[in-house]
């Protein structure tokens, strides 16, 4: 007979952990994982990293889920290794092998990758692959691919901001295309390495993925899953950034006690502001998140914000100076 499962008691857990999600993991599975080591009640994830990346994984708690589509949004950098010479059914190393073709590596040249670079940098258009998330009447591309059915994809405006080509070798020292590439929400890397194979008379498909930066949080501010779960339960809290860490960007806006309580019941401020789409919106007394908002002719227009209770739980567990 199998022993009862402990029941884990959760508590509220407010912050941002920049989790270096490893390989063969779900974001989903991840955010589980941690969700179960900090007790959290509540949690979610900025958006999906495939099984086979690693990388920069922002996990939200409790107050900072409500700014988890920030990070959908924001610019994302990448590291990939594409293999020369072959297309595979799903641009990835996990399809079969659809054709192989010789790779001259005297034709590579500086120049030529640097032309190719050029052609991939700025806005492009890119047709999302057939295994992908994506839905067609109601149905995961996904899905048809699985079925061996091949429908038609409108191609996407995307926008890679940066591009680096170099040539080098994959893991089994075959030769292969690193690119470091820094995009936009909806690039498809494997799609962006299949094109790039294209334009370079060789196909090519991905062996490597690595997310290093989305929104200017970086993977050397990342802890991995194996680290957290091997330090005490203090220790684990002690990972997690504000919740602010997700509005970076954002232009501050510090109001005094009487504007901080209408302003959390959802009332516009009158105040000398620049106007401004993207305002973090902070108490005086006592200093804390109040939420987010935007300013439009000198008045601060409420948008996402805190309750009462969750700045309450923050200030208490925030260490006093």
């Amino acid at each position: 007979m199998n022993a009862p499962r402990t029941r884990v008691q959760r508590r509220p857990v407010h912050g941002v952990l920049l989790l270096d999600k490893p390989l063969e993991l779900s974001s989903n599975d991840a955010l589980q994982k941690v969700k179960w080591l900090l007790r959290a009640e509540k949690a979610g994830h900025t958006g999906t990293l495939d099984p086979l990346a690693t990388g920069v994984l922002p996990l939200c708690f409790g107050a900072a889920t409500k700014f988890s589509q920030l990070q959908l949004e924001a610019a994302k950098t990448y590291e990939a290794i594409a293999r020369l010479g072959q297309t595979t059914t799903t641009a990835d190393a996990e399809g079969e092998v659809l054709r192989e073709r010789a790779v001259d590596l005297a034709a590579l040249t500086v120049e030529r990758l640097a032309a190719v670079q050029a052609q991939f940098t700025g806005a492009i258009r890119q047709v999302p692959p057939m295994y992908s998330a994506l839905k067609k009447d109601g149905k995961a591309l996904y899905e048809y691919a699985r079925a061996g059915i091949e429908v038609e994809r409108p191609a996407r405006e995307v926008t890679i901001h940066a591009l680096e080509l170099s040539l080098t070798q994959d893991s089994e020292g075959l030769p292969a295309i690193r690119m470091l590439v820094t995009c936009s929400k909806g690039t498809y890397i494997r799609t962006l390495a299949e094109d790039v194979g294209e334009a370079l008379g060789c196909g090519a498909h991905l062996r490597a993925l690595r997310r290093i930066d989305t929104g200017g949080l970086g993977v050397e501010r990342c802890i991995s899953l194996e680290a957290l779960a091997a330090m005490g339960e203090g220790e684990r809290l002690q990972q997690l950034q504000p919740v602010d860490a997700l509005l970076a960007s954002h232009t501050a806006v510090t109001l005094g006690e009487q504007d901080a309580a209408r302003f959390l019941t959802g009332l516009p401020r009158k105040g000398a502001w620049a106007d401004a789409e993207a305002v973090a919106v902070y108490g005086e007394n006592p200093q804390a998140l109040l939420g987010v908002g935007r300013v439009v002719r000198g008045e601060l227009i409420p948008g996402r914000l805190l309750s009462s209770l969750e700045i309450q739980q923050i200030l208490e567990d925030t260490p006093r100076p």
